[in-house]
């Protein structure tokens, strides 16, 4: 499907791995210019190198850390044109109340809640002034079906539904949509790190993570890819009504009885 992107520029964060990457692939693909913004260099020229092989689209590096607000304002004043932002950076430890001190959630919710809401914030305002675009939170799951053994990602993404819905619902005032999706379980390296931690609690062997997946939707995780297919249709005119919701990719478990 054509999605009518082609020459509009995105950003997207988180992006050299997992979800980001594979939204910022897809939206490359559909003929954006991307911007990827993630932590490390590295892995940001690696992902650049794979997008440009496949895509003739103007493809930019940004290796900022996005818990520090003054990268955030960095990436206003290079990139004030965005057609799109995807907010997709961070990891939340899983643990329960006594396991997150207060350090590992305060970094944790820096680079996700807030740095969220500050890319939000900044390019809200951008947006407002030009009349249009979007921005898609890519959140997760927990903030719906919430977990005591993952407490700091629960109340962080649950605090980030809300944040998305309210403003969402009064975006369309100033042309702009703001929408989110949570993703239940997804193929990514961060997915192993909480089931080996899920492993290591209810077996005493982290190794015996893959025991944790026979009873998922379908047998297996959401890839990458079904998740950035949504963010890359929300993103698009084709989805132009919609703003202020979230969309739950989790095969269901969040409304499973148990």
């Amino acid at each position: 499907m054509d999605l009518n992107l082609r020459g509009r520029k995105a950003l997207v964060t988180g992006a050299s791995k997992g979800i980001g990457y594979a939204t910022a692939r897809l939206l490359a693909r559909e003929g954006c210019d991307v911007v990827l913004v993630s932590r490390t260099a590295a892995d940001l020229e690696a992902a650049r190198g794979r997008i440009l092989a496949e895509s003739n689209v103007a493809v930019q590096i940004e290796p900022l850390d996005l818990s520090d607000s003054k990268n955030v304002h960095a990436l206003v004043e290079r990139y004030p044109a965005l057609d799109i932002v995807v907010n997709n950076a961070g990891a939340i430890p899983g643990g329960t109340v006594e396991e997150v001190d207060e350090t590992r959630w305060r970094t944790a919710w820096d680079l996700k809640v807030f740095g969220y809401i500050n890319m939000t914030r900044e390019y809200f305002r951008l947006m407002r002034q030009r009349g249009k675009g979007v921005i898609v939170n890519i959140i997760g799951s927990a903030g719906e079906r919430m977990n005591a053994a993952y407490i700091a990602g629960s109340a962080g993404n649950a605090s980030l539904m809300a944040f998305t819905k309210a403003l969402g619902a009064v975006s369309p005032e100033v042309g702009v949509r703001v929408v989110g999706i949570n993703p239940g379980p997804v193929s990514t390296d961060r997915h192993v790190t909480l089931m080996r931690k899920v492993a290591q609690d209810r077996f005493g062997d982290p190794e015996r993570w893959r025991e944790l997946t026979k009873n998922l939707p379908f047998g297996r995780a959401a890839t990458p890819e079904e998740i950035a297919a949504m963010a890359a249709f929300l993103a698009s005119d084709l989805s132009g009504f919609t703003t202020g919701t979230i969309i739950t990719i989790d095969g269901g478990l969040a409304n499973r009885a148990n």
